[in-house]
This record gives structure tokens, C-alpha cells and sequence, in this order.
């Protein structure tokens, strides 16, 4: 561990905490419909908007209508991306001719970015065309994102309001949180990127040409493609000469201003924001990864400003902050402590690195070893999923700390909405269970906790932790997808462990050796990711409803405080005890014996 290293992450720590404040309260004051400095010059397009789209403003709509509007919006838009990939080879802005894509990548792709899970099993740039990456996969890096947003501000509302059977109009939350916030944040980082070397065009690919001409050996086959023999019997090959490298290109910089911003993460390019056209400089690394965890640090204080009790909103926050530190400094001393089964080998794990020592496989040497475990930490305690490192080459604690954030239920910060809708769905179980310790009937925020709060809190905190180990099982089970693991042992099941813990949560990184663009995951994962969305959405628009609806009850000497560092200290309590009990007997599958056999465990 050196001093720089240090200081690096207590400055992105400090800088994020600094921001909290005014996105928040530029955020409550977009949701309230108050002026918020924007409204002069988009309040004009925000009402063309209403009447172009047939919406009253002034509507609201009960739990069962918003939630309807949720999943018709959103299956509109899979159905959409959808087809653009299928239909991608008869479209513009299509420069290297790429063709359609497979029905079951193609179903998987709509289905994780509808999702705001990004999960990618294909390579960016031999995939998508322009046209799809902008129209399809980025309009929907926007409205995924808001959607999220939308859900959260209606829950807010229903703890926020009395008596009534209203939570707000979908369509006015999801129009407020894309163009007051998403689109602004998004020009404002963009810009920034450009400035930086992110590439953003619509010319095609342009080739360079090698320095150092590099040859391989390539199988001889005829027309029908079956290998071809020599006379001696043995396969015939063709030695090829490469002289030039293909450059990809394509409107990057504004597509990963909002994957970051919107915690969706899918990467323009294959190797995410480990490629230098879409991460070449320490500054563009800092600020997309300031971005991640932004938003959904910055809505925690739109919260307690919004139930008109900012102090909930920093007892949330505290709560997220202490299990990220935590967590980061475990994954930062793993992978600085390195892999002792190469100091037995005498490999110098470090060559090349801005630090000395530690694990420096699988990371890029301009961004070193604290930076590495800082975005895997960062994007898997948000719902992100955008890698700077192969996470597959972490040590096992080190790869340990991203699969157990995402288990955790991507509560800490999480997705933008959908990270901190998930924390308060633990907020009511630990306010539940803190009323059963002393005897008296729970109260959060003024509303009574009752059983059918309880129920669905109990939906949405169990039903990612029952799609992980469910899916987990039957990948593991399945004949056909056992060739997909290539890494035997512990460790490959560690790939399927992570696969499906990111997309049962929403996050849409990976391990990345396991093989899973075939029919089998990509239908499976989908499947994983639709649930794991949706069925959290609904029992939370459910809970916000039935929660309105309450009355007050006025706060009495038995009223438990959710403001404390006692309750604070409670709720990390509830978190990290779901995701032990819940997880623990797979881990110890995976990560935790693979460590326990490193040299010298």
C-alpha cells in the first residue's frame, strides 16, 4: 500500500461526497416542479413534450397505473431493440457492413439494456452497427436509467404523503429525470471526454499501419470450409503476414458519458473502459468514475430533502459509504498484497506498473493497481457494470468483493433509483425487525409497517438472491453449457457464480471467462434480468401505494429514531446479513476456496 495510492481514492471519496449536496438538491427541486435554473430554457420542450405524447401533466395515476405505464414503456422499448438488431443489416449509418444479429443475442442485448443491466455478450465493434449502438442501445442507456429514477421518486412520494391513493405520473418523472438531469450531466462528461481523446464520429474504421509486422500460421480449408490435407495426411496451413490493424471508430464519447451516469455500463468498444478510444487519460478515468457513483450518492439527499427530513438522507448515505470503504479498502489490499503462487514462480507481478507490487495481471499499467480495484468496486456497488480490468484475473479476495456488492443486492449506491428503492426496501426490514425487538409496532418515517409492506420489502430483497443461486445452479447442472466453463475447478464455477449474480442484479459485468453468448445463457441471463427488474419494481410502486395511503401517527417516546449512527449501524447489520446467509455457501464454492488453496493458506 503506497501514499499515493491512498490519496488517489480519499480524493474520489471526498470529491463525491462534495457533490452530494447540490445534485441532490438540484434533483428535488426538478421532481417538486420547482425552478431549477433549467426550466427557463427546456420547460418550453418539456411541454411540447406533454403534447406531442397526448400526457396531462397534472394527472397522477395510483400504484397499479404507474406501474402498468413502467412495464408498457418498457416493453415497447425491448421490443424495439429488438428488432433494430435484427434488422441492423438493412439500415444506415451501418459503415462496415456489419449483418444481423442472432435472435438469442439479440433477445438478450433488449432485455439488458431495457433492464439497465448492459450485460454484453458480444463485442461492441464487430457487432453493432452506429445506427444501433445510438438508437437502440443509447436511447435506452437514458430512459432505463430514468425509468429507475421514476420508481424512486414515486416510493419517496408515498413515504412523503398522507391519505391519498396517488404517487405521482410516470411520464412526467421519466420526461423530468431525462431532460433536466440525464441529458444535462450527460453533454457536461461528454464534452470533457472529447477533450480527453474519447473518439465520437461516423466515419468507418481506418486502418494503421504495424510498426512491427506480426505473422501466424492459418489452416488451409476449401470452399465448403472442411480443413484441407497435405499429401503427408497432416492439415494444410498458410503462413499470413500482417502489416496493418483496423482502428474502430463510432459516436463513443456520447454513449459513454451516460452508461456511466446512468449506471448502465455497457462498453461501445469490447474491452469497455479499458480501451484507450473510450478511456485514454487519468482525467477521463476520474470522471467516469465519478460519474458512476454520482447520481446515486446525490439522490440520498433528493430523499430526506423530499420527506422533508434531510437527516434520513445522510443516515442512508452513511450507511452505503461505510460498507464501500470497507469493501474497497479489502479489494485494494488483495490485489496490492498480490498472488503468492507467482512470487513462488519468481514473476514480477508488477512490471511496468505505477505501483510496486501487487497483482498486476489483467489491468492497464497507465491506470495501476488502485485505480483498478476502485472501478471494480465502484461499478459493482453501483448497478454499472463498465470494467478498467479483467475482473477474472483479481486474486480470489480481491475478485470476492465485486461478485459479494452485487449479492448485497446493489444497495450500496446501486443503480441510479433502483439502488437507493432497494435500500429502503432494507430500511423497512431493519425498521420492522427493530419493532419486533422492542415490542411495538414498527414505524418508518411516520407510516406504520405493516405485513403487506413487509411482504413486499420481502419480495424485493429475496427474489435477485433466489435468481442468482437458481441460475448458478442450472448452468452449473446443464450438460450443454459445461464446455462454456473452460477454467475447471473452483474457479470456473466462481465465472457462472459472478455471471449470474450480475445479471440477477442488474450490473452487467463479468468475470469474463465464461463462455456465454449461446442459447442457452443468453437465455437464461435474459430471463434472470426481466425478473430481476420488474419483480422489484412492482412490489416497491406496490409498497408506495399502500404507504400513501397511510396516515400519520405522531412520534412518541417508543418512536425508534432512523437518523442515528444506532440505526445506521443497524441497517448495515441487515444488509451484510442477508448477503452472508444468503451467499456464504456459494462463495465458499468459489472465491474462498480458491484462495484457502493459494501457496501459503
Amino acid at each position: 500500500m503506497t501514499l499515493n495510492a491512498v490519496l488517489q481514492l480519499v480524493l474520489y471519496l471526498a470529491v463525491l461526497l462534495v457533490l452530494v449536496k447540490p445534485l441532490g438538491w438540484f434533483m428535488a427541486r426538478v421532481y417538486r416542479g420547482k425552478p431549477c435554473g433549467l426550466d427557463r430554457v427546456l420547460g418550453p420542450i418539456e411541454r411540447l413534450i406533454y403534447r406531442i405524447a397526448g400526457v396531462k401533466p397534472e394527472g397522477e395515476m395510483g400504484w397499479k397505473a404507474y406501474a402498468a405505464a413502467v412495464m408498457l414503456f418498457s416493453g415497447v422499448g425491448l421490443l424495439f431493440v429488438y428488432g433494430l438488431q435484427r434488422l441492423q443489416a438493412m439500415l444506415p449509418l451501418n459503415p462496415q457492413g456489419l449483418g444481423a444479429i442472432t435472435a438469442d443475442s439479440s433477445f438478450n442485448t433488449a432485455v439488458s439494456f431495457v433492464t439497465n443491466t448492459n450485460w454484453q455478450g458480444y463485442g461492441g465493434e464487430t457487432t453493432m452497427s452506429y445506427l444501433t449502438q445510438m438508437l437502440g442501445l443509447g436511447v435506452q442507456n437514458f430512459v432505463s436509467a430514468a425509468t429507475g429514477m421514476a420508481v424512486l421518486v414515486a416510493l419517496i412520494r408515498g413515504l412523503a404523503r398522507k391519505n391519498t391513493a396517488t404517487i405521482g405520473n410516470f411520464w412526467v418523472d421519466l420526461t423530468r429525470s431525462t431532460l433536466y438531469i440525464l441529458l444535462p450531466l450527460s453533454l457536461i462528461l461528454a464534452t470533457v471526454l472529447v477533450s480527453q481523446g474519447v473518439v465520437q464520429t461516423f466515419k468507418p474504421y481506418q486502418s494503421a499501419a504495424l510498426t512491427q509486422p506480426q505473422s501466424y500460421e492459418e489452416a488451409l480449408k476449401d470452399d465448403s470450409g472442411n480443413p484441407v490435407t497435405g499429401p503427408d495426411g497432416n492439415p494444410g496451413a498458410r503462413t499470413v503476414q500482417v502489416t496493418e490493424q483496423a482502428i474502430p471508430l463510432g459516436p463513443a464519447a456520447s454513449q459513454i458519458a451516460i452508461k456511466q451516469l446512468g449506471t448502465n455500463g455497457g462498453g461501445f468498444f469490447n474491452v469497455n473502459s479499458a480501451h484507450p478510444l473510450e478511456n485514454p487519460t487519468p482525467l477521463s478515468n476520474f470522471v467516469q468514475l465519478l460519474s458512476i457513483l454520482l447520481i446515486g450518492a446525490g439522490l440520498c439527499w433528493t430523499f430526506g430533502e423530499m420527506v422533508g427530513d434531510r437527516r434520513q438522507g445522510w443516515a442512508v448515505l452513511a450507511a452505503m459509504t461505510v460498507i464501500f470503504v470497507a469493501l474497497l479498502g479489502v479489494c485494494y489490499w488483495a490485489e496490492q498484497s498480490g498472488n503468492p503462487r507467482f512470487d513462488a514462480l519468481g514473476v514480477d507481478q508488477a512490471a511496468g506498473a505505477l505501483q510496486p507490487g501487487g497483482n498486476m495481471e489483467g489491468k492497464e499499467a497507465r491506470f495501476g493497481i488502485a485505480n483498478s480495484a476502485l472501478w471494480a468496486t465502484a461499478t459493482t456497488a453501483a448497478s454499472n457494470g463498465s470494467v478498467n480490468s479483467m475482473h477474472d484475473s483479481f486474486t480470489p479476495v480481491g475478485g470476492l468483493v465485486p461478485m459479494w456488492l452485487m449479492q448485497l443486492g446493489e444497495v450500496i449506491f446501486g443503480g441510479v433509483g433502483s439502488g437507493l428503492y432497494g435500500m429502503l426496501m432494507f430500511v423497512i426490514v431493519a425498521v420492522f425487525v427493530a419493532g419486533l425487538m422492542v415490542g411495538r409496532t414498527p414505524e418508518y418515517l411516520g407510516k406504520k409497517i405493516e405485513p403487506f409492506e413487509m411482504k413486499m420489502a420481502a419480495i424485493a430483497v429475496l427474489v435477485p438472491c433466489a435468481l442468482v443461486l437458481l441460475g448458478t445452479a442450472g448452468a452449473a447442472l446443464w450438460p450443454s453449457n459445461q464446455a462454456n466453463v473452460p477454467n475447471p475447478g473452483a474457479h470456473g464455477f466462481e465465472e457462472i457464480l459472478y455471471a449470474y449474480s450480475s445479471a440477477s442484479n442488474n450490473n452487467g459485468s463479468a468475470f469474463a471467462g465464461y463462455g456465454a453468448n449461446n442459447l442457452f445463457n443468453n437465455t437464461a441471463l435474459g430471463l434472470c434480468m426481466f425478473f430481476a427488474r420488474f419483480w422489484i419494481i412492482v412490489p416497491v410502486l406496490a409498497a408506495a401505494g399502500s404507504l400513501a395511503a397511510k396516515k400519520a401517527v405522531p412520534v412518541t417516546a417508543g418512536t425508534l429514531p432512523t437518523h442515528t449512527p444506532v440505526f445506521v449501524v443497524m441497517l448495515i447489520c441487515v444488509v451484510i446479513i442477508v448477503g452472508a446467509l444468503t451467499f456464504v455457501p456459494a462463495l465458499a464454492l468459489g472465491p474462498i476456496v480458491e484462495h484457502i488453496s493459494l501457496p501459503g493458506n
